[in-house]
């Protein structure tokens, strides 16, 4: 099922298709408030008031035009804007190809400098996500460079793919902010684990050794996963190492284990919701269904009558 579906995000034909039947609009509606900023900003309300932060992103990737690179980069200028004038605990994670890697690396690392310093200027912070394998290096670079003059940044790193404990050690120097994720997008065996026990595994290692060694250091470390299991096991060894749960973050999506995120927020860890919001959304969306077997449902159950 994962396979089909990672398929079905990349496949053009049907990306520019199945967006416009009925039945994929109630269903995506599970996963994201809406296809504009004001969607987002109004779903964002109840969770600020139960103490949850947000972390917004406007979908969509892989851009060749530079003009509309620019144009995303507005958006998101104007979001942090509007997240300061609301007074929400709010954050922009941004896909680096949307603002215009795919055709010029220096332009990218402009568009996301500038992003930096406003959201610096409006205290709030700005995290790089990470897209496919193709593009792992050029996100670290693009960090390295952003960190080096803007503390404020984070990246988001992929627990299934092979190198991310080298990348976690390489960036160690600079204090990074991590996002970590268990990964979403379809990569060969010689890259990345394939096996959930092995993915999880690997999730669980990573997250707590980067607790323990940065033990006290200013950086921040979210755990970008809806295994609430996975989450308390961490959490555990972390505690026997010392580490309270305020050492991380839990970073779900809006609209997946609703309820834990209340709860677990009432239990005393800090909670942030990521809204994801816009048009361009089928392969963002087809990617939430491969993440889980039990999206799936949901997905089904929001579609029928």
């Amino acid at each position: 099922m994962r396979a089909v579906l990672l398929w079905l995000a990349r496949n053009a034909w049907l990306r520019a298709r199945l967006p416009k039947l009925g039945f994929m609009r109630r269903a995506v509606r599970r996963f994201m408030p809406g296809e504009t900023m004001d969607d987002a900003l109004a779903a964002a309300a109840p969770l600020d008031s139960a103490g949850i932060g947000t972390l917004y992103t406007h979908l969509g990737e892989n851009l060749t035009s530079l003009e509309a690179a620019e144009g995303v980069a507005d958006h998101y200028a104007r979001l942090l804007d509007r997240i300061a004038g609301a007074r929400f605990d709010g954050e922009i994670s941004v896909k680096p190809t949307q603002l215009g890697l795919d055709r010029d690396f220096g332009t990218c690392l402009g568009h996301l400098e500038r992003l930096a310093e406003h959201a610096g200027r409006t205290g709030s912070w700005l995290w790089l996500d990470m897209e496919g394998s193709a593009y792992t290096e050029l996100t670290m670079q693009l960090y390295e460079r952003l960190r080096a003059t803007h503390t404020r940044t984070g990246i988001c790193l992929q627990a299934y793919l092979r190198r991310t404990a080298a990348d976690i050690e390489r960036l160690r120097p600079l204090d990074p902010s991590i996002r970590l994720v268990k990964g979403a997008y379809d990569e060969p065996p010689a890259i990345a684990f394939t096996n959930r026990r092995t993915v999880d595994a690997s999730y669980a290692g990573l997250s707590v050794a980067f607790l323990v060694e940065t033990s006290g250091r200013p950086v921040r470390f979210g755990l970008g996963t809806h295994d609430v299991a996975l989450i308390e096991l961490i959490a555990a060894q972390a505690g026997a190492q010392g580490i309270g749960r305020d050492a991380f973050e839990i970073q779900m999506l809006y609209g997946i284990r609703t309820a834990e995120q209340f709860r677990l927020a009432a239990a005393g860890y800090r909670v942030q919701t990521l809204i994801a919001y816009g048009d361009a959304w089928y392969p963002w969306y087809m990617r939430r269904l491969a993440e889980r077997p039990a999206n799936v449902a949901f997905a089904l159950r929001s579609i029928l009558p």
